[in-house]
């Protein structure tokens, strides 16, 4: 009887190692599928002067001829992106922490209509949005400007980031904001020093989704922009692929360096990120 008892068991333990083995094969063939663009984008740019018919699948030679050149034509634009990106995650979460703040804590309302619309808003089509901006800009004189691109593009990513903190500071206990505001502190005080602090992974999530939105913006950008005073990389590559629709190894390699600032992003705030959606969806 004991003997197979230990028969079943080990049975039991092969199949559960075969499927493991078989999740495992399965995970790293989707991995390697997922990657593939990625690998090929920089494939390509390792390749001088690189037509369709003559990439390789592998580079036969290091070359970065083709980074030089894409650095040297988008050096300008790659420093305009991350301004106008690091100055939307500036204007998104300084609207979107007290606003969630207010919706989350305030008993005020029609607080569940103002949430509800913040998701419609979502709904809209850019294109109509774009064009509504460029109307008021026009008067506004925002048009060709950084703080003009700067409001539109924190405008892209400020519903989501306060339906996100409001979610994280619903699940706040009440007693510990009354305790600040036993030790005299005011509710801006509670919000800065309380709220925020206890609500950091869903601030970093925010964020990092209005940066990554901001970065890989074309329709404000193209909208919004008239001359080349100022140009994101997304406008750039658009132009640079129109000169160099021959050349794919110098246009992925523009497109390489576009991607390290939001790669490098992504690593760095992984956990908080993970944590920050997770949370949210919890609570």
């Amino acid at each position: 009887m004991s003997s197979t008892h230990t028969t079943t068991t080990g049975v039991r333990l092969t199949r559960a190692k075969r499927l493991d083995y078989a999740s495992l094969v399965f995970g790293v063939l989707v991995l390697a599928v997922l990657l593939f663009p990625l690998y090929w984008m920089v494939n390509t740019a390792l390749q001088p002067s690189a037509a369709l018919a003559e990439i390789r699948w592998l580079p036969q030679t290091l070359d970065l001829s083709n980074f030089r050149s894409a650095w040297n034509s988008q050096a300008d634009n790659l420093l305009t992106s991350i301004l106008v990106a690091l100055g939307a995650v500036a204007v998104c979460l300084a609207l979107a922490a007290p606003a969630a703040y207010a919706l989350a804590r305030f008993r005020l309302r029609g607080a569940r209509t103002v949430v509800f619309g913040t998701l419609i808003t979502q709904m809209v089509p850019g294109i109509v949005v774009a064009n509504a901006l460029y109307n008021a800009y026009v008067e506004l004189n925002l048009v060709n400007s950084y703080l003009g691109l700067i409001l539109a593009d924190a405008s892209l990513g400020l519903p989501f980031t306060v339906i996100l903190l409001r979610a994280f500071m619903v699940s706040i206990p009440e007693e510990v904001l009354e305790a600040g505001m036993v030790d005299g502190a005011n509710r801006f005080r509670v919000l800065l020093s309380i709220a925020l602090p206890m609500s950091r992974n869903a601030l970093i999530t925010g964020g990092l989704f209005t940066f990554l939105f901001a970065w890989s913006d074309f329709l404000f950008a193209l909208t919004l922009n008239t001359t080349d005073a100022v140009k994101p990389v997304t406008l750039g590559i658009y132009e640079y692929l129109g000169a160099h629709v021959g050349d794919w190894g110098a246009v992925m390699a523009v497109a390489t360096l576009s991607s390290v600032p939001a790669a490098i992003l992504l690593v760095v705030a992984q956990r908080y990120v993970a944590a920050g959606i997770s949370g949210g969806s919890i609570k």
